[in-house]
C-alpha cells in the first residue's frame, strides 16, 4: 500500500508541508489536513516500517485511544507539565471530539469502569489502521523507513536531510516525532536535536509513568499481591501523592498510583547512592488515630486472639507477617499482651509506611517528562515563535500526562490543532 519514495529533491520541490514521526500526533495532523484540503501537498516520514507502532502497542496493545473524563478542565489536571499550555488544544478538540472522531472513521470505542477509552476490538491495529484508510484515499505521500538527522531553513524553505546524505524541501514543517520511551518502537529523541538546530530549548529529560525498583528486597515476598486503593508518596522537593490501585512486583512497586506518583516525581533524581523515600499508606479511607482507636478497641474485645490476626482485619495476612519483620511488630502476642506503644506503632506502619525507589522499572506507558520549551511555541497553533513555518506535536513537548489515555489525547489534540493552522495558511494562500 505504502511507497518507499526516492529521496529526489526535485521531485519535493513543490510539496507543502513536511511532517515528521509517524505516531499519534503525527498521523492525526496529516489527516486533519488530507481531510481539510484534499488537494493539499503533504508528506509524511516515518523512520520505521510502519505508521503508528507505540500507538498500537499502548494500553497493552488495545490502545487506550483518550480518557471517559469529557470535561477538558478536569482533563488538563491529569497534566503535571504542559496543562495550561494544553488549553486550547483540548478545548478545540478534547476527548469527547476525539471519540466522535474515531466513531465516525468507523472505529467503535467503549468506555471501561476505569473511564479509559478503548476500541471495541481492543486492537491498537484499528486505530492505526482509521489513519491509513484515510492516507489511501488522498494526495499525501507516506515516506517509511526513512530518518532524518538534520533541518535547516533558508529564507522561507526547510531543507531536510535524511541519513543517506539525501534531502528534500518544505514551505512547511511539522515535528511530531515522539520522545525518548519506547526506544524499540523508534522513540529516540531524534526531535530534540532538530528543534534545537532551529533556535528552540529542549528542558530537562526524564523518564515518566513507570514503576519503583526499591531497594528493599523483603518487599519481592509480596510480589502480586495488589490493593484497589492505597496513597503512594515519592518524598521529593514538592512532595507528590496519589491514591488509587498498586501491587508489589518483584522488584518493587507497580500500579496506576505508582505510575502517577513517577510522573509527579519524574525531574527528582534518584538512584542506589541516592534513594528516593517512598511512602505507602494501606489504608487511605481512616485517620490514624481512628485506626488506632479500632485497633486498640479489637484488642480489648478480643483478648486471647493473636494480635497478628487483628491487624489481618486491615490488611492481608502475608502483608503484616512481612511488615513484623522488618518493623519488629510482636504480631504473635495474644492481643492482652499488646501495649499502647505497640498499637500505635502498627498504626503508623500501616498508614506510612517507608521505603526506597532506587531505580525505574517498566510502566504501562512509559513517557518522557520534559521536551520543547512551551514558552516557544504559540499554543493556539502550536507553531513556533523562534521559526515560522515550524509547527510542533506531540510527545516532543515538554507536555506529559498521568496514565489512562491521557497522553495519547494530548498528541490527538496538538496534531489537529497544528493541523488546523496549516490548513489556514493554505487557505490564504
Amino acid at each position: 500500500m505504502w511507497e518507499n519514495l526516492k529521496a529526489d529533491s526535485k521531485l519535493f520541490k513543490s510539496m507543502k508541508t513536511i511532517i515528521i514521526g509517524g505516531g499519534a500526533a503525527g498521523m492525526m495532523a496529516a489527516a486533519t489536513i488530507c481531510e481539510g484540503n484534499p488537494e493539499a501537498e503533504v508528506i509524511l516520514i516515518e523512520k520505521n516500517s510502519d505508521l503508528g507502532r507505540k500507538v498500537i502497542i499502548s494500553g497493552g496493545g488495545r490502545c487506550n485511544v483518550t480518557t471517559g473524563t469529557e470535561n477538558p478542565k478536569e482533563v488538563l489536571l491529569n497534566y503535571p507539565r504542559g496543562n495550561k499550555f494544553l488549553i486550547s488544544a483540548m478545548f478545540a478538540f478534547g476527548p469527547r471530539a476525539v471519540r466522535a472522531w474515531f466513531e465516525d472513521h468507523n472505529v467503535p470505542l467503549k468506555c471501561e469502569d476505569d473511564g479509559r477509552v478503548f476500541p471495541v476490538s481492543d486492537h491498537g491495529e484499528d486505530v492505526v489502521g482509521a489513519f491509513k484508510k484515510i492516507f489511501a484515499r488522498s494526495r499525501i505521500q507516506v515516506v517509511l523507513g526513512r530518518s532524518v538527522v538534520k533541518m535547516e531553513k533558508e529564507n522561507n524553505t526547510f531543507k531536510i536531510f535524511f541519513k543517506d546524505g539525501s534531502e528534500i524541501l518544505a514551505d512547511t514543517v511539522v515535528l511530531a516525532l515522539g520522545g525518548q520511551a519506547y526506544r524499540h518502537t523508534g522513540s529516540t529523541g531524534d526531535g530534540y536535536t532538530l528543534a534545537e538546530a532551529l533556535g528552540h530549548t529542549i528542558t530537562k529529560l526524564a523518564p515518566s509513568l513507570h514503576s519503583f525498583v526499591l531497594k528493599e528486597a523483603w518487599m519481592g515476598t509480596l510480589a502480586g499481591m495488589s490493593f484497589v486503593k492505597a496513597t503512594i508518596s515519592a518524598d521529593c522537593s514538592k512532595p507528590n501523592s496519589r491514591t488509587g490501585p498498586f501491587l508489589f512486583t518483584h522488584k518493587g512497586i507497580s500500579g496506576p498510583a505508582v505510575f502517577a506518583v513517577s510522573s509527579l516525581s519524574a525531574l527528582t533524581l534518584f538512584s542506589p547512592k541516592n534513594p528516593l523515600p517512598i511512602f505507602i499508606d494501606f489504608l487511605p479511607e481512616i485517620k490514624i488515630e481512628d485506626l488506632k482507636n479500632t485497633i486498640q478497641n479489637s484488642c480489648r474485645a478480643e483478648l486471647k486472639k493473636n494480635f497478628k490476626n487483628t491487624l489481618h482485619q486491615f490488611v492481608p495476612l502475608k502483608l503484616v507477617e512481612s511488615l513484623a519483620l522488618e518493623f519488629n511488630l510482636p504480631i504473635n502476642k495474644k492481643n492482652a499482651e499488646i501495649s499502647k506503644a505497640e498499637i500505635s506503632l502498627s498504626a503508623e506502619i500501616l498508614k506510612n509506611t517507608m521505603v526506597h525507589a532506587v531505580g525505574y522499572g517498566a510502566g504501562e506507558e512509559f513517557v518522557t517528562a520534559g521536551g520543547v520549551e512551551l514558552t516557544e511555541i504559540d499554543p493556539k497553533t502550536m507553531e513556533s515563535k523562534k521559526c515560522e513555518g515550524l509547527f510542533f506535536a506531540g510527545e516532543i513537548l515538554n507536555v506529559d500526562g498521568f496514565t489512562g489515555g491521557f497522553n495519547l489525547q494530548a498528541a490527538w489534540a496538538t496534531g489537529r490543532l497544528a493541523g488546523v493552522a496549516i490548513l489556514a495558511d493554505f487557505d490564504d494562500d
